[in-house]
């Protein structure tokens, strides 16, 4: 099954998350899919280059969001 999760990147005290297409077998930072935007939480727009339509066509394809990922995208009006 294909999840649309978060995978953590950047340093120790200051996380970037991208979110991306992965399997759900595979480990929090393992190898993904497709990198669909990223998450920066520490930055004034948390939100960088989201990739709707890309979120929209794997979701076609029977993904699903994780619980953080989908409130992140409704917290920033963000309508799939």
């Amino acid at each position: 099954m294909v999840k649309i999760r978060m995978a953590r990147g950047g340093r120790k005290n200051r996380p970037v998350y991208t979110i991306v297409a992965i399997n759900s077998r595979s480990p929090r930072d393992g190898q993904f899919l497709e990198k669909l935007g990223q998450y920066d939480p520490k930055a004034t727009e948390v939100l960088k280059t989201v990739n709707v339509e890309g979120i929209k066509t794997w979701i076609g394809k029977g993904a699903q969001l994780s619980d953080t990922v989908r409130s992140l995208l409704k917290n920033n009006n963000i309508k799939l």
